[in-house]
């Protein structure tokens, strides 16, 4: 790097791999390099594999802190996106750079048997250290975050270090437009297709003896919501999936049966609300009974955090258009 000072007028450049690597930092499109020069009053020329910055000392200091965090942030691998660029701007325009750059601290990788799961945005990586800190999360957002995903790998990785000694693993039986009273069975195949998703994940991240031995042991218990009600949980780690068909009752009673050394992770897009328009989602009245409560966060994915096929994002953005219209 190389810089010439006169008086309070500075110009420097900062040098990058090469041109791609230098990109990703700014999400890939120059018209997020014109929001840093409307914050912070400086002129931003790039070029190849450098990126000169023009303006006041104190400015462009702040403006090689964002490229320095993001820098780090793409060493750690994360896929930096339009939400996490404008994020990371928005705080070093506010001061909070101590709370920016400790979110970069270090890499955040849970281990399961069968694979490592690293977040791919800064999103999901807050999302991770907000379980980390608190005892009840909530994780409110689109399809395709990667929002149950990453309880579900946290669940798991708390499991196999011995911090829990058991996963209780929760959805509403809930039918999106579908009817499954006529399938044969007992209660529990009804109910089957409910939590598959569950499964799923879990299957991605153990070996399905492993799976079928914790099941059987009743260290991972999946079961509707329902089965909840008169227990306490404690020394686990629960999960609810599709929190937003609860409601209110069932999201008091569900929050209610947190016990000792245990934690909660709440998921649900408030999009996809299949309960009756005559009931309140839990889900949505319960951000404003408890957003003030310590030891409660309330993590929002954005449309940014998606990281399904590239067209997921892009159908949501569409529909949100849409809704908007109409």
């Amino acid at each position: 790097m190389s810089d010439t000072q006169q008086s309070t007028h500075l110009s420097k450049k900062l040098h990058f791999a090469n041109a791609r690597y230098l990109a990703q930092l700014y999400a890939n499109k120059e018209s997020n390099l014109s929001v840093i020069e409307k914050c912070f009053d400086v002129r931003l020329v790039t070029r190849d594999e450098w990126l000169q910055i023009d303006g006041s000392s104190d400015q462009v200091a702040a403006v090689e802190t964002i490229f320095e965090i993001l820098n780090h942030g793409r060493e750690q691998g994360l896929n930096i996106k339009s939400p996490d660029f404008n994020n990371v701007v928005k705080g070093i325009a506010d001061g909070q750079e101590e709370e920016i750059r400790s979110l970069f601290e270090e890499s955040t990788v849970i281990k399961t048997k069968r694979k490592s799961i690293i977040p791919k945005t800064i999103g999901q990586k807050q999302y991770l250290k907000d379980i980390e800190k608190n005892d009840i999360v909530f994780g409110i957002g689109p399809a395709g975050t990667g929002k149950t995903y990453l309880a579900m790998a946290a669940a798991v990785s708390n499991l196999l270090n011995g911090k829990v000694k058991r996963i209780i693993l929760s959805r509403p039986a809930v039918e999106a437009g579908e009817t499954l009273g006529f399938l044969p069975g007992d209660l529990q195949e009804k109910i089957l297709p409910y939590l598959r998703p569950l499964y799923d994940a879990l299957y991605d991240m153990l070996d399905r003896e492993d799976v079928a031995k914790f099941i059987d042991r009743g260290i991972i218990e999946i079961a509707p919501l329902a089965y909840m009600r008169g227990r306490t949980l404690s020394d686990a780690f629960v999960i609810l999936d599709e929190a937003q068909n609860t409601t209110p009752e069932q999201m008091m009673m569900f929050l209610t049966r947190l016990g000792n050394e245990s934690k909660m992770v709440i998921t649900g897009d408030i999009t996809q609300i299949d309960i009756p328009r005559s009931k309140t989602s839990g889900l949505l009245e319960v951000q404003k009974i408890l957003k003030r409560l310590k030891g409660i966060q309330f993590h929002f994915f954005k449309k940014g955090d998606v990281v399904r096929h590239h067209l997921v994002q892009q159908i949501i953005e569409a529909y949100d258009v849409y809704q908007n219209r109409h």
